[in-house]
């Protein structure tokens, strides 16, 4: 079948070059250009720590392997020793065949493993296999084809049929280095996961819409300390607008609170956590990102029934005071170690009391979510000096590094965040300086940090009743106009401060990057920037908030043309001229 080019448009990001057709048939979103290039970043981290850890293994087994020979020498002689009396003491040659096996066992039983050890050693460890589950035109598995140094095959999976010859027409017009890695297949991605369990050493769900159903089967697919990618796109669903829709589609509860985009990516791991564990397995977050209207996390899953039983201890349930901005967090399990043994109990509980200690409102609760660190800080700092080094390989340098810087200074170990504004808001007060308040935390002997997910956001490890004391503190030098008493802000200040802030500037007041100025948080490049239409739906004039006038237009305008060309060409056809 022939392709007439005139319908396509050819669309260049990064090292690739996909033909688009003009008509919506295939999905592809401009905006998923961070997307991309914080993945294409994170593999090349994980590829270049995948040889480390091979490299690492490989020396160890060569300095067990010396020790082991010895001892099975050793072995052998002491066993020679002890069989020479019996063979000298027998006449008709029975222990002929063990002297023979014995005198054989010091050099082939050693030398044997050894070989083995060598042979793997020395054999190159194999090129990371990368599966790309819902693939659409095939841009980011061309991407990583192209521009991923020491990546092997990539698979390219979809369920739509013309989505696969959008790929593989975009693999044959990316040339013969696409052609002999990429491949792409029509097939239901959770039926080729499930059939190839183990099988690669990196699988990338990016669906349009939740992950939810893809979970179980990519996590089956995933190889021992391989690497799972995955996206979700329902942030209204994850942050709270259907609480009862997010508990069906990934078992926890979300709460509407300033954090609710960090809950959503907490949510979205211990719902991968939950599908690993049934399977004897669990992850390690390398890098939990929220950007445009997506969230998107990295994770590395390994396979251990003794580690999965720490589970309960990365998990809790959040309290949420509908009064005012404290939350507490209710961990789901605890540890009590006796000498050697650890016995797994259930979390102590409640953490709080029926109503709030600072307001006096009741809780909301929500939960599960992932409470461990959803970052690796060395991960972190390798992939942000990786992109440093090679920012003309990334379209959308500015943007990922200014989030990865963002990444690189928050609290690991902190979960969710304080937003300022929204403490002034309930006191009715006028808002401290980011660096005042940051001082004040400081200067009361603890830690804080920004958030890459809120401008406004502050992670601290300080308890509420030290950010309240530091604001009735704040509020005693900057007044506020009287509240009607039952107001939650008004309870707030009717308590003293038991802690008296010390608001003089603290050196850590600002992070390097603020000190440096370096931009963190930058503005969309263009309009209409965020989620696109789904494939083959017609676009209309509605679709103008999404697309934008222009682009809607110049579509429409197209149609219009081509209907036209074939109204012609029909009527030609219908009455040929009479020669």
């Amino acid at each position: 079948m022939s392709t007439d080019l005139s319908d396509f448009i050819v669309i260049k990001e990064g090292e690739a070059e996909i033909l688009m057709h003009t008509k919506n048939q295939v999905f592809y979103n401009k905006t998923q250009v961070n997307n991309r290039d914080i993945s294409i970043a994170v593999m090349r981290a994980f590829v270049a720590k995948r040889k480390e850890e091979h490299e690492a293994r490989l020396s160890k087994k060569k300095k067990t392997a010396p020790m082991d020979s010895e001892k099975d020498v050793s072995e052998s002689v002491v066993e020679e020793a002890s069989h020479e009396p019996a063979i000298n003491g027998n006449s008709n040659g029975d222990c002929e065949m063990p002297e023979d096996i014995s005198q054989d066992e010091p050099c082939s039983i050693p030398e044997e493993p050894s070989k083995t050890t060598e042979g793997k050693g020395r054999g190159e460890l194999k090129p990371p296999r990368v599966l790309e589950a819902l693939s659409a035109s095939g841009l980011r598995a061309l991407r990583y084809a192209r521009e991923v140094e020491g990546i092997g095959q990539v698979v390219a999976l979809d369920n739509d049929k013309v989505s696969v010859e959008a790929c593989r027409r975009n693999i044959k017009f990316n040339g013969s280095v696409a052609c002999s890695k990429v491949e792409s297949h029509l097939v239901d991605a959770r039926v080729h996961m499930l059939t190839h369990p183990k099988e690669f050493d990196v699988v990338d769900l990016d669906p349009y819409g939740s992950p939810s159903v893809f979970l179980d089967s990519a996590i089956q697919a995933v190889a021992d300390g391989g690497m799972l990618m995955c996206t979700a796109t329902d942030m209204a669903v994850l942050c709270g607008g259907n609480g009862e829709v997010c508990y069906s589609k990934y078992g926890s509860y979300p709460l509407k609170g300033k954090y609710c985009h960090e809950m959503a990516l907490r949510i979205l791991l211990a719902c991968i956590e939950s599908h690993a564990n049934r399977y004897k397995r669990y992850i390690v977050p390398v890098l939990s990102v929220q950007m445009d209207f997506y969230v998107r996390v990295f994770v590395r899953v390994y396979s251990s029934a003794s580690a999965m039983k720490n589970t309960p201890l990365k998990l809790s349930y959040v309290y949420q005071c509908i009064g005012c901005d404290s939350f507490h967090l209710q961990p789901l399990g605890r540890t009590v170690t006796k000498n050697t043994s650890v016995r797994y109990l259930p979390g102590f509980g409640p953490i709080v009391p029926q109503e709030c200690s600072d307001c006096g409102k009741k809780f909301n609760m929500g939960g599960p979510i992932w409470s461990a660190p959803i970052h690796d800080q060395e991960w972190v700092t390798s992939i942000l000096s990786d992109v440093k080094s090679m920012k003309d390989r990334y379209p959308a340098y500015d943007r990922i590094s200014a989030v990865l810087t963002t990444i690189s200074e928050e609290l690991p170990d902190v979960p969710l965040f304080l937003s300022l504004h929204s403490l002034c808001a309930t006191l009715k007060c006028t808002s401290p300086s980011a660096v005042i308040f940051r001082s004040a935390v400081i200067n009361a002997g603890y830690r804080i940090s920004g958030t890459h997910v809120n401008p406004l956001g502050l992670k601290s490890d300080a308890p509420m009743d030290i950010i309240w004391d530091i604001m009735r503190c704040w509020v005693k030098n900057h007044p506020v106009k009287a509240q009607p008493p039952e107001h939650s802000g008004s309870v707030i200040l009717a308590k003293e401060p038991v802690l008296q802030a010390n608001f003089a500037r603290a050196v850590a007041s600002l992070s390097k990057a603020q000190t440096k100025k370096v931009a963190r948080f930058l503005p969309n490049p263009e309009r209409h920037w965020g989620p696109k239409l789904r494939a083959g739906r017609q676009i209309t004039s509605k679709h103008i908030s999404l697309l934008g006038p222009e682009a809607v237009n110049e579509i429409l305008n197209q149609e219009e043309d081509g209907e036209e060309h074939n109204a012609k060409r029909q009527k030609t056809e219908d009455n040929p001229p009479s020669g």
